[in-house]
């Protein structure tokens, strides 16, 4: 039986040549090539392993298993997840003051800030749905347009003190890529 490769294996494949594997599951890579973009491979296809990374395959978490869960009954039942603002923003505002003090200032509910910022989000997490599930995009437009989705998220972390759970902050592209 062939050896299952990690995420972060290189490899020399027959057809497309050098590429890293991005994401594995039992069956399939997916591999990001260096002349052909990503492409998803079979455990089986001819290869060379250039350095095999170990990882564990198809081990899921409860908690991933959870979000799935929630992610799918949202997307079919039109329930939008309940997102609390944190405890010490409720009820407060926010003041827009212009620099020359003769104009007057713009007040602004936090709460309604907050969910304004919160519908961003789901926005851009249904563009992203929608992306990943277009027939018309080829892979490597999806992996740039993904790309671009990610570094909008990152730019909204700012706002990330408004949210009462972790769970629900902004997350843009990890510093720790090696």
């Amino acid at each position: 039986m062939k050896q299952i490769l990690g995420i972060g294996s290189r490899i020399n494949h027959t057809e497309f040549g050098k590429g890293v594997v991005t994401n594995v599951t039992a069956k399939m890579y997916w591999v990001t090539f260096i002349e052909n973009g990503l492409e998803t491979i079979s455990v089986d296809d001819e290869f060379e392993i250039i350095e095999a990374a170990e990882d564990e395959v198809d081990s899921v978490s409860f908690y991933e298993v959870e979000k799935s869960l929630r992610d799918i009954l949202k997307k079919w039942n039109g329930i939008s997840e309940i997102v609390p603002i944190a405890d010490k923003w409720k009820g407060g505002t926010m003041v827009l003051q212009p620099e020359d003090r003769n104009l007057s200032a713009k007040e602004i509910p936090i709460d309604t800030f907050f969910h304004k910022i919160v519908m961003l989000r789901d926005r851009l997490r249904v563009m992203e749905q929608k992306i990943n599930s277009s027939k018309d995009l080829a892979d490597q437009d999806k992996v740039d347009l993904q790309q671009y989705i990610t570094r909008c998220y990152g730019s909204l972390t700012t706002f990330n003190v408004l949210f009462k759970n972790n769970s629900q902050q902004f997350k843009g592209e990890s510093k720790s890529k090696n």
